[in-house]
């Protein structure tokens, strides 16, 4: 397993050299797919293309994807695999050629599916292979390569085949490795897994000698592969030269565990087994952790472990504890070694009689059991059934400090995962920018052991898929940023001054010096948290440059995200630099702290806000920009800087580096993602099992939804009738309405609920279909009139949409997840604003959402929503590339601001016009209240009068004369289209009446939206 050297990066080969290879030579003998005259079998070329071109080369990553890309498994290795030519070599050659697909990415079980009956001695190998002591069968390095293969086994259990043989590995049977007192514990703590318990001991009394014995085999595996583990961590010394074999099988080891205990299906059982080894605290105690070089991985590595060890959640059922439920298995067990200190320990009485918020510290869990005896521990210990109890008159064969830590650890109080995130910096620093095991360079194959999270298929908790989220997006940031500082670094050319200060041999249009920076606020911290509430500083620069460059500079928005860099040269003016070196020491780069922008400073120091105003010209090239500071990392600097009488990092910064606004976003997500993981509800039941990898995907589709809705509106979804009808293929539809001349859209469709059931596949079961072919039942209705203006008409859609999209429509509009797919240019976007269109009609008093992955998406949806019947006022372009829309109205926050105030102003000429119309003295269009008042007393007591005089009497007809004769607004509506009514019909000329009457009363209704406005506005 050597590493890739860093600094220089993997080279693919060329097709002369891969013709040159040894192993393409072989496989154009043996297996190359294209030859058809191949040689038969032989074992003995398995042992000697492992022997010569893995081993010898010591499993140079070059010479295995030479033997992967050959197909050396799918037509040599796996189809004339069988128990009586397997061999060690066979086995790891098998193990190599798997990784290694696992490394690029490419599919890796396909091959085993062919011959799966061969699967199961072959994997019982593996198991034996991995446990064999070493030098005698396999080398360690050896070793390392089937635990990799077993972390991808545990990895693919949504494989049948690999799933059969792992299961076997992780069920209740491997809690006969526990202490029988622990054993006893856990089941009387779930009584339930008794009866199991006694299952699977009957079965096992029915099993043949050899079944049994492979049976004891798997159930113990893990258990003696933790053995084998404390044998090789414990052969490490403390110092001098030591094979890194032993430290990259420990490394994947863990690895390998963290996995194990981050899946559920694998944690359920094992998480007992592992506590019970004490593993965790071994690898506290050992050598490798205090080598500070060599074990600087095995300890990220460990962290994680000792995370998921104590993960916030029920191993039995799933699901997710909260902080009271963690609070009490706390106290349960701080109170259970109390109740045994008072029982059995004297010496342990203070301890016992004590508080729990008073003993349940590090500090003071180690004064009270620190004093204690080996043996005396070890007692407690075995009454608490974690170690074996121990025999009269023997001392015990574990050191103190060993029992000590195990005892502490145990029962100490934890800090809560999200109080661990809450009081994570979002910002990455330069411990975690240049760290290799954590962000790895671009040089990285894949081929090493990272301490990163992995996305897989299922996640123990929300908590938990949104905290790998988390972490994994803040570090792919960290990778961006550390190009963005070494590229602005690297042109400023930083070198050391004649007299020990700074002095910069270039320019960087990202990164400017710093002429001062001062801190200006720490805010005092919010209830019940240690870290302040705000920081916040100025720093100031000198804009000495271009023009464009300098608008660049001026043009930093409010909450972009910006770095400041300490550098302190050691390399003498116009030494060159070296890029093969570290870049970190040798351009003498210190401290790299995150910032955030509040704005630009005006000649008399106050923030220069941002809003439709144009900015205050400054005069000169200074400018200051005050800017926020992480309060998290703040509070981690101080408290070093105090603690350890080190240097203020914020009185040293020298540069300050900005990023392009499209690449900047990550603080945003990260909090974002912070703030999800702080709210009890995130997600509907529904969507909650299938983001965590359980259940049946289907089940989130519309029609298993519960809730389905019987009638929607399609609006103007439907061109025609003849459409609807094209639209619904299978179906019968009946409509409200005989009338052919009323058959016109929009249409209310109300659709059959089928709770549960899907649509059926065709050619399925078609005899029983066509008994249960739906009845859809339409009924057309009109919109009801706007107002007598051209504008007033609702616009509508014009694309006559396919079965298959109006089926995407309708899952669209009822609840439950839809995904829309299709190549570009079969109508995804216009589906989806026609989705959005209906979902804005049917459920008026809700909001709607709209995530895209870039701007231009963004606007192209954005400008077809502008088309349909949507009110403009209820539009909103949040984010970058606003200004890029088609269109000459802005739609942007301060945009929006401006059009309701200038509405405003509108609506209120409109009533001014109103109230001349109907010669109303007195300015009533001065405010909206006054206006308010007007439309209450004025014109709704003119519009009541007016439909008492037109209303029809009992048993006749309205007179359609009256309705135009004693209408009261004509003068106002005397700019609209003349003749306002037909006179041909009362009911049409009616409707002509109220439209005109809604239009005046949309006029009043926005002015009552308003006024809360203004206050936005300051």
């Amino acid at each position: 397993m050597e590493p890739v050297p860093q600094g220089k990066k993997m080279v693919a080969p060329t097709v002369s050299q891969i013709n040159a290879e040894y192993v393409t030579q072989l496989s154009n003998r043996y297996w190359a797919p294209h030859v058809k005259k191949k040689m038969t079998f032989d074992s003995k070329v398995i042992e000697d293309v492992y022997q010569k071109e893995i081993v010898k080369t010591k499993f140079a990553i070059r010479k295995i994807m030479l033997l992967e890309f050959s197909q050396y498994l799918e037509n040599y290795l796996w189809p004339n695999y069988s128990s009586e030519v397997s061999s060690n070599a066979y086995l790891m050659s098998i193990c190599c050629m798997v990784n290694e697909k696992f490394r690029e990415n490419v599919p890796a079980w396909e091959t085993f599916t062919q011959k799966p009956e061969h699967f199961p001695y072959f994997f019982k190998c593996i198991l034996t292979a991995s446990l064999a002591e070493e030098n005698k069968d396999l080398t360690l390095r050896e070793q390392t390569v089937l635990l990799v293969f077993l972390d991808h086994c545990f990895n693919s259990l949504e494989v049948d085949l690999i799933r059969e043989q792992v299961q076997r590995l992780i069920s209740l049977p491997m809690w006969i490795c526990l202490l029988l007192s622990r054993l006893e514990h856990e089941l009387k703590k779930t009584p339930k897994l008794r009866k199991f318990w006694n299952l699977i001991k009957r079965k096992e009394e029915k099993m043949d000698e050899k079944s049994v014995e492979q049976a004891n085999q798997e159930k113990r595996f893990l258990s003696c592969l933790i053995s084998k583990f404390h044998g090789v961590l414990k052969s490490i010394p403390l110092s001098g030269t030591e094979s890194m074999d032993m430290v990259h099988y420990c490394e994947r080891f863990i690895e390998l565990m963290i996995d194990l205990e981050a899946l559920l299906p694998t944690r359920r059982w094992f998480n007992t087994v592992l506590d019970d080894s004490h593993l965790v605290t071994h690898c506290y105690l050992s050598n490798l952790v205090q080598r500070e070089k060599e074990g600087r991985l095995f300890c990220q590595l460990l962290e994680m472990l000792k995370f998921y060890t104590g993960f916030e959640i029920n191993d039995q059922t799933g699901n997710a504890l909260t902080e009271n439920e963690m609070t009490t298995i706390h106290y349960d067990r701080i109170t259970s070694l109390q109740r045994a200190a008072f029982a059995h320990f004297p010496e342990l009485h203070d301890f016992a009689l004590s508080n729990v918020a008073a003993v349940d510290t590090r500090e003071s869990l180690v004064k009270h059991f620190g004093s204690l005896s080996p043996n005396t521990l070890h007692k407690v210990a075995s009454y608490l059934c974690l170690l074996p109890s121990l025999p009269e008159e023997e001392n015990t064969c574990y050191e103190k400090e060993f029992l000590l830590e195990m005892l502490v650890s145990r029962h100490e109080r934890r800090i809560s995962q999200i109080q661990q995130l809450n009081e994570m910096p979002l910002y990455p620093t330069e411990k975690i920018i240049w760290d290799e095991n954590i962000v790895p360079t671009e040089y990285y194959s894949g081929e090493g052991c990272l301490a990163l999270p992995k996305l897989n298929l299922q996640f123990l908790t929300l908590h938990d898929y949104l905290l790998r989220n988390f972490n994994l997006f803040r570090l792919e940031s960290t990778y961006e940023i550390r190009q963005d500082v070494e590229d602005v670094i690297s042109r400023l050319k930083p070198w050391q001054g004649e007299y020990g200060g700074v002095v910069f041999g270039g320019w960087a249009r990202m990164a400017q010096p710093i002429v001062t920076f001062s801190i200006v606020e720490v805010a005092k911290p919010n209830i019940g948290e240690n870290w302040p509430a705000r920081v916040r500083a100025d720093v100031t620069i000198n804009l000495n440059v271009r023009y464009q460059i300098r608008a660049e500079w001026e043009a930093l928005r409010k909450h972009d995200v910006c770095f400041l860099i300490t550098v302190r040269p050691v390399l003498a003016y116009g030494t060159k630099f070296d890029r093969k070196q570290p870049f970190a020491e040798q351009y003498g780069l210190f401290f790299v702290r995150g910032c955030e922008i509040q704005g630009m400073l005006d000649e008399k120091g106050r923030v220069i806000e941002e809003g439709p105003e144009p900015k205050p010209k400054l005069k000169g090239d200074s400018r200051t920009y005050r800017v926020w500071l992480d309060p998290n990392q703040y509070q981690q600097d101080m408290s070093f800087s105090i603690q350890n009488g080190a240097e203020d990092v914020y009185e040293t910064f020298n540069i300050i580096m900005r990023r392009k606004p499209k690449e900047n976003n990550f603080k945003a997500v990260l909090e974002t993602i912070r703030n999800l993981m702080n709210t009890e509800c995130v997600v509907p039941d529904w969507l909650h099992d299938i983001i965590l990898g359980y259940g049946d995907p289907g089940s989130a589709h519309y029609s298993k939804m519960p809730n389905q809705i019987a009638t929607l509106d399609f609006n103007d979804t439907f061109l025609s009738i003849v459409h609807q009808k094209a639209s619904f293929p299978g179906c019968t539809i009946k409509t409200t309405t005989t009338n052919t001349a009323l058959q016109k859209p929009p249409f209310r469709i109300t659709i059959p609920v089928q709770y549960g059931k899907g649509k059926k596949r065709k050619g399925e079961n078609d005899d029983e279909g066509n008994e249960e072919t739906q009845t859809l039942i339409v009924e057309p209705h009109v919109i009801p009139n706007r107002g007598p203006y051209p504008y007033n008409q609702p616009k509508r859609n014009t694309i006559q949409f396919t079965p298959t999209q109006i089926e995407a429509i309708r899952a669209g509009m009822q609840p439950g997840l839809t995904m829309v797919v299709g190549p570009p240019g079969t109508g995804k976007t216009d589906v989806a604003v026609q989705i959005i269109s209906n979902l804005y009609h049917n459920f008026p008093e809700q909001r709607t959402l709209i995530v895209t992955h870039s701007n231009q998406a963004l606007n192209q949806l954005f400008e077809k929503i502008m088309a349909l019947d949507i009110d403009e006022r209820h539009l909103l372009r949040l984010g970058h590339g606003e200004e890029e829309l088609e269109t000459e109205k802005d739609f942007s926050r301060y945009g929006r601001v401006n059009y309701v105030l200038a509405r405003r102003l509108e609506l209120l000429r409109e009533v001014g016009r109103l109230q001349e119309s109907l010669g109303v003295p007195g300015d009533v269009s001065y405010t909206c209240e006054t206006a308010g008042h007007f439309y209450l007393y004025q014109v709704m007591s003119r519009w009541e009068e007016y439909l008492s005089k037109v209303k029809a009497k009992s048993g006749k007809s309205g007179d359609v004369t009256t309705v135009s004769e004693h209408f009261p607004f004509h003068k106002y509506f005397a700019n609209a289209p003349q003749p306002i009514f037909k006179g041909q019909s009362y009911e049409e000329d009616m409707e002509i009446a109220e439209g005109c009457f809604r239009h005046i009363n949309k006029i009043f209704t926005q002015l009552e939206e308003k006024p809360s406005l203004r206050s936005y506005k300051s």
